[in-house]
C-alpha cells in the first residue's frame, strides 16, 4: 500500500505543478502569495525541479543582483524514520526546489535581498508525519579559486501533508543583507546559493557560560 500511495503521490505532484498553495491563514496566505507573484513577475505556473548550476540572471542597473542557483549536492530534502537510510520503502519524505527568483535594493552601502522558494513534498511508502519541517540555507558567495561567504542564513517553512501526499510549499525571504561590494567586477563573481540544510533544524547549543 505504501508503495502506491507513493506512486500516486508522484503522479499528484506532475499534474499539480501548477497548484501552489501556502499553509497560513487567508490574509497571511494571500500577502505572501502576492509578494513571491512580484518576484516572478505574475507567473504561477510550477517547472520542473530547478538543477543545479541553472542559474537565473538579473541585473538592476548599476547594481548586478546575483544569479540564484541551487547549491550543488543540496536540491534535495530525503528523511527516513531513524536508523534507516531514505531509500526504497525506508522513505519518509522527500522534499525538492523547483523554482526561484530574487530581487536586491541597495541603501546605504548594504543590499537587502528578496527571495522567493517553490518546492514540493512528496510523501513516501513509510509515510511521511502530519507535518513536515523544511530547512533551507541561503548564503551569498563570492566565487573565484576560493569561494568565500559573504552571508548566510537558514530559514524553516512548516508544509502541511494531506492525504494526496503531495503539497506544495512556498518560502519568501526578506531580511538577508550583506554589504555592496566594493567594485562592478567584484559583484558579478558574487552568486546567491539555496540549498536544504537538515542542520538547521537542530537546536542551537547554548552558549558557554562564563566563570
Amino acid at each position: 500500500m505504501g508503495d502506491n500511495r507513493f506512486a500516486k503521490g508522484l503522479i499528484a505532484a506532475a499534474v499539480a505543478g501548477g497548484m501552489a498553495c501556502l499553509v497560513a491563514g487567508p490574509v497571511a496566505a494571500q500577502s505572501l502569495t502576492d509578494r513571491f507573484k512580484s518576484l516572478f513577475g505574475g507567473k504561477s505556473e510550477e517547472p520542473a525541479p530547478a538543477a543545479p548550476g541553472a542559474a537565473v540572471e538579473q541585473d538592476t542597473g548599476d547594481l548586478t543582483c546575483p544569479p540564484v542557483t541551487v547549491r550543488a549536492g543540496a536540491g534535495t530534502y530525503a528523511v527516513a524514520p531513524p536508523g534507516k537510510q531514505p531509500v526504497g520503502n525506508d522513505l519518509r519524505f522527500q522534499a525538492t526546489i523547483s523554482k526561484m527568483a530574487r530581487e536586491c535594493n541597495l541603501d546605504g552601502g548594504v543590499i537587502t535581498a528578496r527571495i522567493g522558494i517553490q518546492g514540493r513534498v512528496i510523501a513516501g511508502p513509510a509515510g511521511a508525519p502530519p507535518s513536515v519541517q523544511v530547512p533551507i540555507r541561503v548564503a551569498v558567495v563570492q566565487g573565484g579559486v576560493s569561494e568565500k561567504t559573504i552571508a548566510t542564513k537558514a530559514y524553516q517553512t512548516t508544509v502541511a501533508m494531506t492525504e494526496g501526499g503531495s503539497e506544495p510549499f512556498t518560502l519568501v525571504i526578506e531580511d538577508l543583507t550583506y554589504p555592496a561590494p566594493s567594485s562592478g567586477a567584484v559583484g558579478d563573481t558574487y552568486v546567491f546559493y539555496i540549498g536544504f540544510d537538515p542542520q538547521a533544524l537542530k537546536p542551537e547549543r547554548p552558549a558557554p557560560r562564563r566563570k
